[in-house]
């Protein structure tokens, strides 16, 4: 039995105005509310047995089991694009297999985040006929530069992106469409239900995934709305981050998965963005820039994105590589900075913020591939590092690999193929060719900008790909902090509330929503490391590289900082379980429905 661990709820990562109304706010969380209810209505007439799935005992969990023989854990590019592949295929076959996706976010699409300049090459395969049937995705690309910023000024320098033949979309409105043409097909879809447990048998070969239960107390009691999560049983399933990285911790010997792969361990950045509404005799239609170097030291690997969607909206965001050294940097306030610059603020002077949100990418590219099949299971999309960091765009890969994985299931469950089949297909594809040809850019700039810069032109200008030697990357990111004696803190300037604002307004425009009573998603290995090790040593970094202000250093009584936990407050943007140099924080899910409530990044 075998489950496709699907890395891109990415990727999951939408309007109100630049000070929503406390009505707007309302409407939003009532709608989200209602729609979880109808699912869950819609669930527990499956659980009844209306729609003839098997209903069982499981027998690695206490919760009653659902059969599938496809089970989706995240509504993200690859993980809807396996489902659609599969069904597809089950259409030309005339198979009758069943499908189903469950999704933390309160919809399909309200989790999803990202840039996004969009490259149509695995929707062209998958769907030929896209514009026909008016997927969202209609801004091409009309101009594409490249600045490298210092403090006041911007040079103009090639660019090395190629954006030719893409489109400036919003990644959460292409996974709505994706969804509802999953559902066309007959798959069932889900949202508001969070994979929190992986199931194993006595082999320990993954046989499924189990859902959190629902209407649980801070004090772990049940409150009245008390709802027992289920086990969702199947031949292969799709995960995301959060259970892939379960899985390495709880089998690392037996799931290395690293190891049998490319081998080396995989290195993060933190995405931050907003999406704008600007004057139209300043909109562009298409317009793309990216930028390097100001406001980020030298040492410090990232850049911003600019992007001009349609409907006068334009999408505007810095990526921080998260392996930088000076505790003392908060990337939030970075993002602040950059919109400030000389060259930035005129354009978004006199607009509307819609909406803000971050999340964290993977960046390890070719090197960090992991082995994608073991026992029971495979890997796909975003989790699993196809992320091409030169063109800034791992949507088109993630899906291409949940559609690889799906084929290579169908031939494993109808002709009896092995699964390791998949492997063997990636390595084969335009995935492989593509990743190999850009993967010593990133680790380029482990030297610094100026060296990581030249680098970059030779292997893009001269090499093209094809250097004789693969660059490794530097250490992991929560061992690239270095302590705080070394460095200065870094005086930010205050939020003018016109283009810089503060965290708290910032997430309000978030749509970030959990329930206050429920226990806490965020968990502290050590509670005693925050205060004997992270303060004195790192100066509390966990309150500056969290864009949510979820950590936050309070006086007790006696006047000493203790560290609090603001839970409700969480973008699901993971940072903090891999920037944490000490790696006390573990990240799980919270109730389903809960997080960020995106519908235009």
């Amino acid at each position: 039995m075998y489950k496709l661990v699907n890395s891109c709820s990415k990727s999951k990562f939408i309007p109100l105005l630049s000070y929503p109304s406390p009505a707007i706010s309302a409407n939003w969380a009532s709608s989200s509310r209602n729609e979880i209810s109808k699912r869950n209505s819609r669930f527990s007439r499956v659980l009844g047995g209306e729609s003839g799935r098997v209903r069982s005992y499981s027998s690695e969990s206490d919760k009653e089991c659902i059969e599938y023989d496809v089970v989706i854990v995240g509504a993200g590019p690859a993980g809807l694009s396996a489902a659609i592949r599969f069904k597809q295929l089950c259409q030309q076959k005339d198979a009758h297999l069943s499908v189903c996706v469950v999704e933390k976010g309160a919809d399909v699409g309200a989790h999803i985040l990202s840039g996004n300049i969009f490259e149509p090459r695995a929707l062209n395969e998958l769907f030929p006929r896209w514009k026909q049937e008016q997927a969202p995705v209609d801004v091409p690309v009309t101009s594409d530069n490249f600045w490298l910023l210092s403090q006041n000024r911007a040079f103009s320098i090639p660019s090395p992106f190629g954006n030719n033949g893409n489109y400036v979309i919003s990644l959460s409105q292409l996974v709505r469409w994706l969804g509802k043409k999953a559902e066309e097909l007959g798959v069932e879809i889900y949202p508001g239900f969070a994979a929190s447990e992986i199931l194993c048998n006595e082999h320990n070969e993954v046989t499924g995934i189990a859902t959190n239960d629902m209407g649980v107390a801070k004090d772990g009691s049940r409150k009245e709305n008390y709802q027992r999560g289920v086990a969702l049983k199947g031949k292969f399933c799709y995960s995301n981050l959060y259970l892939v990285c379960f899985l390495q911790r709880s089998f690392p010997k037996l799931h290395s998965i690293h190891k049998r792969g490319q081998g080396q361990h995989q290195t993060y950045a933190l995405g931050i963005k907003e999406v704008w509404e600007i004057d139209a005799d300043k909109h562009q239609p298409g317009s793309v820039l990216h930028t390097l170097g100001w406001p980020l030291d030298q040492k410090t690997y990232g850049g911003s994105f600019l992007y001009h969607m349609k409907d006068r909206q334009v999408a505007v965001g810095l990526v921080v590589a998260l392996n930088y050294q000076n505790p003392f940097l908060n990337p939030y306030e970075e993002y602040q900075r950059l919109k400030c610059h000389p060259a930035i603020r005129p354009l978004l002077e006199g607009g509307t913020v819609l909406q803000y949100g971050a999340r964290t990418l993977n960046e390890g590219g070719f090197q960090s591939i992991p082995y994608p099949v073991f026992p029971g299971g495979a890997i796909i999309g975003c989790s699993a590092g196809f992320l091409n960091v030169p063109k800034i765009k791992g949507t088109h890969t993630a899906m291409k690999s949940g559609m690889l994985a799906a084929e290579s299931a169908f031939s494993m469950l109808q002709e009896g193929l092995k699964m390791e089949n998949y492997w063997d297909n990636l390595r084969s594809s335009w995935i492989w060719e593509e990743l190999y040809t850009a993967r010593n850019y990133r680790p380029a700039f482990e030297y610094g900008l100026y060296p990581g810069l030249a680098l970059s032109a030779v292997e893009h200008y001269i090499l093209k790909g094809r250097s004789p030697v693969t660059l490794n990357h530097g250490k992991p990111d929560h061992e690239a902090t270095r302590e705080a004696q070394l460095f200065s803190p870094i005086e930010y300037p205050k939020p003018d509330d016109a283009v810089s604002f503060d965290i708290s307004t910032s997430l309000y425009r978030s749509n970030t929503n959990h329930d206050h009573n429920q226990p806490s998603h965020l968990h502290l290995r050590d509670p005693t490391i925050p205060e004997n090790v992270n303060l004195p040593k790192y100066a509390g970094s966990e309150a500056r590289y969290c864009p949510a202000r979820v950590y936050e250093y309070i006086p007790d009584e006696t006047g000493d900082l203790k560290l609090q936990i603001n839970a409700q407050n969480c973008l699901h943007c993971k940072a903090c379980s891999i920037k944490d140099p000490t790696q006390n924080i573990e990240w799980t899910v919270p109730e389903g429905g809960g997080g960020p409530g995106y519908t235009i990044m």
